[in-house]
């Protein structure tokens, strides 16, 4: 049987169950008017479609805690249906479907190391660094005098991922990017 938590014992990033469906709290404040009872106001977000909604619970409700657990795993390569990650610990791989992590591998190199969140020890989602260092494999090349501040135009990596970049940046440079917002963040 699971774990029971009280709402008193909530924690950001922590992972519950609510009706059957899995949450991990964004963020949650304990609130005590002068006149009722104690409650919990929560930020919840939806573990399967990552919809955040907001919740309040009663003081001392219990919930169903949801373990998870975190493993770094280094991405071997992407046959077209699955991704093969390795365990950098105990060399265990596994195979996640393609369109579980589509999105995450824009930024991944053959060779990147991961991490990767499970939820009662089934593969969940991929966790990225907040920015990578990747390559410019093509982009129009800057003109001499053209310094206008603002000015952007798009460039593709070698991963095939395209963002915006400065108008300096040409193809061959190193630049860091930022993996949540998919923005151009310097020069590496």
């Amino acid at each position: 049987m699971a774990e029971m938590v009280s709402t008193n014992q909530f924690k950001n990033g922590m992972h519950i169950d609510v009706d059957g469906t899995t949450y991990r709290i964004v963020e949650f404040q304990h609130v005590k008017p002068g006149k009722g009872g104690a409650f919990v106001r929560t930020k919840l977000k939806n573990f399967d479609n990552g919809s955040v909604v907001d919740r309040t619970f009663r003081a001392g409700e219990k919930f169903p805690r949801v373990l998870t657990s975190v493993a770094d795993m280094q991405f071997l390569y992407d046959d077209g249906t699955d991704v093969v990650m390795m365990n950098t610990e105990t060399y265990e791989q596994v195979a996640l479907k393609r369109s579980m992590c589509e999105e995450d591998l824009r930024w991944l190199k053959e060779g990147d190391t991961v991490q990767l969140l499970s939820v009662d020890d089934n593969p969940a989602s991929l966790q990225l660094p907040a920015s990578v260092e990747l390559s410019v494999t093509a982009t129009e090349p800057g003109v001499k005098g053209d310094t206008v501040s603002n000015v952007m135009k798009p460039a593709t990596l070698e991963t095939g991922a395209v963002v915006q970049v400065p108008l300096f940046v040409n193809e061959g440079d190193r630049i860091r990017v930022d993996t949540r917002e998919a923005k151009y963040i310097s020069r590496a």
